[in-house]
């Protein structure tokens, strides 16, 4: 599975930090480094659907659908692993809980397998795969639509199934997360999913590394309000506001591999 760089890492959180446009000259004075190189690493970017490439420079591409869960695994891993050790740290032996679509949830599966007599209720395929590791986690998989891309179950069966357990903890990542704090997903089907385990669990978490901040989607699943906690890497200062408003808890997990 390919790996982005730390210079393409860069280059994302530096768009992402200009408002979604950036230009050719400003990327290379970033870096010492031939205009090929720039080139190359645009490119790839570009490949994986992660930037549009315009004339002078890129933009974030305008999505109704997700990436591909390959190229998702690859976008801020160390953030998301990051994220998923101080979550799984949270979580109190014994406890139940839902983990839901996405590869940050997938991450906390695997940072939560030394733990013992934990009820897990998901339609993550890769989660309920890590989590047969240890036996003494009790796992439950829901049925519905496979998508393949996705590595998900999903519809109406999914949802239903859900909606039979309350949990004490509700983790669940989003699609994009918009300026005024709206959690963004790109279908019905996964709005569903997070409304589900929003609505049977006794404290809601939400997982989402920075790049998920300023991406579109167009399903408006909840409100960052609508929260108990909060775990990223590094949270936008457009958010922080909304959130100490809520009275939401913001657990920062900085990886300290990018500024």
């Amino acid at each position: 599975m390919m790996q982005l760089s730390e210079r393409q890492e860069i280059i994302l959180q530096r768009l992402r930090d200009e408002g979604g446009t950036l230009s050719s000259a400003v990327i290379t004075d970033l870096f010492d480094v031939s205009i090929q190189t720039i080139r190359k690493d645009l490119n790839d970017l570009s490949d994986l659907g992660l930037v549009k490439r315009v004339h002078g420079g890129i933009t974030l591409p305008v999505q109704s659908h997700n990436l591909s869960f390959n190229n998702r695994q690859i976008i801020n891993l160390k953030a998301k692993q990051a994220i998923a050790q101080k979550v799984a740290a949270s979580i109190p032996e014994g406890s139940s809980l839902f983990l839901g679509i996405g590869t940050t949830p997938q991450e906390i599966a695997r940072a939560l397998l030394g733990h013992n007599h934990l009820t897990v209720v998901t339609n993550n395929l890769n989660a309920a795969i890590t989590l047969c590791q240890n036996a003494n986690i009790e796992t439950y998989l829901c049925g519905g639509k496979l998508r393949p891309s996705d590595q998900d179950l999903m519809g109406e069966d999914a949802t239903r199934f859900l909606r039979k357990f309350q949990v004490n903890f509700g983790i669940f990542g989003v699609g994009g997360l918009a300026e005024n704090g709206a959690l963004l997903d790109f279908s019905p089907e996964e709005s569903h999913i997070s409304s589900a385990i929003m609505d049977n669990s006794e404290h809601r978490i939400l997982v989402a590394d920075k790049s998920k901040y300023l991406r579109s989607a167009p399903i408006k699943t909840a409100m960052l309000s609508d929260i108990d906690s909060f775990y990223i890497d590094q949270i936008p200062d457009d958010l922080r506001p909304i959130c100490e408003a809520s009275s939401i808890d913001v657990i920062e997990c900085l990886t300290g591999a990018l500024s």
